[in-house]
């Protein structure tokens, strides 16, 4: 598996293991140092100087065995050398090995006793919490030897790694803490560009943070606002076009009206323009002068239906609220019905909701658009010239206008294929 994979996605993450990641790798390069080079050496010092205590108290009791012997020495060493002596009538030493969990401790005192005792022996480190069980098979029996802990490992091992462990985590703790501030005013930037691009109000934005995250923010608000004067001057000569050709062709419908010649196909060409500059007018209007509110889409749906003579099927299986702009979300639906009732028969509305988004699919009996022909139908002022045309009032206008609407939300729409033959428009809000 690649390593890229197992590496964290977000900035915070990442900035977190960089600073994170030489701490480990510093403190388990201080502790393997410790271990080995000081470690070590002061334990197996110790070890040394108890492994040779035993000997010389081995080496006494055979030169003469006897019980007053042991006590003689276990007299002599108990106060002086922290070393009880104690003898067992046995003839084997015990079988069972219990390790302790540092190996190093057990290797240690086994090199010792195996460099000065020539006689078989036996330890236990880990069955007394700060005593050490030593045994030396003898002659008609067991020398059995309790010496404390700290004669024979340094303690200053222990309090070493719970220092080193208590100094990582205060360290990890003050790297995530300031790790997660540098990375906040990377996520709110990015948060604030999600919702520009849906068309939302970005006023309340500051940059903040580092000051390359500063510079970056600050050109952002920039670039936004070079966007929004383009989005605005397209708004303004659209809207000022749409508007100088209305009048006179308000004047060419009242003069046809008030003549008696018979001009049906120049009022019906007259119509057509106005229902493009209505087109033109309604793409220039766009959205920002609506504000959201929440609303329940099952409502909103229904009062739609009820400027359709047509029966029109709708089914919901859930009754989200979601906040969006009731006009534009309206001509949305209002394009993709109108679409499916001219050219099918039947249209069917689905309302359903998951964990993650809320869907909103219209489907019709019609004609249905060619899949290698779906992306072009979105794109503005595009004509379908085959068996089915989606633009609304036949401008070109109309699904673009609903993309771009749906699209604020951070939504999509897509067009698919139908089971009734026709088109399916598949709306997806995210929750």
């Amino acid at each position: 598996m690649p390593i890229k994979r197992l590496l964290p996605k977000n900035i915070y993450g990442r900035v977190t293991m960089i600073i994170i990641l030489p701490i480990i790798l510093m403190q388990m390069a201080v502790a393997y140092i410790f271990f080995n080079a000081h470690w070590v050496r002061v334990t197996g010092t110790l070890t040394d100087s108890i492994a040779a205590e035993i000997a010389f108290a081995v080496e006494l009791y055979e030169q003469a065995p006897s019980a007053e012997r042991i006590i003689q020495l276990d007299e002599l060493m108990r106060p002086n050398m922290e070393l009880s002596i104690n003898f067992v009538s046995l003839d084997r030493l015990p079988e069972t090995e219990r390790r302790s969990f540092f190996s190093n401790l057990d290797k240690t005192l086994r090199a010792a006793l195996g460099k000065t005792l020539t006689d078989p022996y036996w330890f236990d480190t880990t069955r007394y919490p700060n005593h050490i069980d030593i045994r030396v098979l003898v002659d008609g029996g067991v020398l059995r030897f309790i010496t404390s802990r700290d004669r024979v490992f340094a303690p200053t091992g222990f309090m070493f790694i719970f220092w080193l462990m208590t100094t990582t985590v205060l360290l990890t703790g003050i790297s995530i803490f300031f790790a997660k501030n540098q990375a906040r005013p990377i996520i709110d930037l990015a948060r604030t560009a999600d919702a520009f691009g849906r068309g939302q109000n970005i006023d309340g934005f500051k940059p903040s943070g580092a000051t390359e995250v500063r510079l970056a923010g600050q050109s952002f608000l920039k670039m936004a606002q070079r966007l929004q004067r383009h989005i605005n001057q397209r708004k303004a000569f659209l809207a000022g076009v749409s508007h100088d050709l209305r009048t006179p062709l308000t004047r060419l419908k009242l003069h046809f009206a008030m003549s008696d010649d018979s001009c049906s196909k120049a009022e019906a060409d007259l119509v057509e323009m106005e229902q493009m500059l209505d087109g033109y007018l309604d793409f220039a209007k766009g959205t920002a002068a609506e504000k959201r509110q929440p609303t329940q889409l099952n409502l909103l749906i229904k009062d739609t239906l009820k400027k359709y003579k047509q029966a029109i099927e709708f089914n919901q299986n859930s009754n989200p609220v979601i906040d969006i702009q009731k006009t534009s979300f309206t001509r949305v639906l209002d394009n993709l019905i109108s679409n499916g009732l001219k050219y099918g028969t039947h249209v069917r509305i689905n309302l359903t909701q998951d964990e993650s988004a809320i869907y909103i699919h219209v489907e019709d009996d019609g004609p249905g658009i060619p899949e290698k022909k779906r992306s072009a139908a979105f794109q503005p002022f595009q004509r379908l010239d085959e068996a089915r045309n989606q633009n609304i009032e036949g401008v070109g206008l109309g699904l673009s206008i609903a993309k771009d609407i749906i699209q604020t939300y951070g939504g999509t729409l897509t067009l698919g294929d139908s089971d009734m033959g026709g088109l399916k428009a598949e709306i997806r809000l995210p929750l």
